[in-house]
């Protein structure tokens, strides 16, 4: 019964900095662009061609 005096308190200040830490990243932008490095990796970027041997 004594651990939940410390496991309570700890646990709050645990989910009160995760909070802090995903409302920052938020307000930084961190979530604006979802799809576009997934779909940045499917485009073909080479513009040369290869060469003929």
């Amino acid at each position: 019964m004594e651990a939940l005096y410390l496991l309570i308190p700890l646990s709050l200040i645990v989910v009160a900095v995760a909070v802090w830490i995903f409302f920052g990243a938020s307000d930084s932008g961190q979530f604006d662009d979802l799809d576009g490095p997934a779909l940045r990796i499917l485009h073909d970027d080479d513009s040369t061609r290869p060469a003929r041997h």
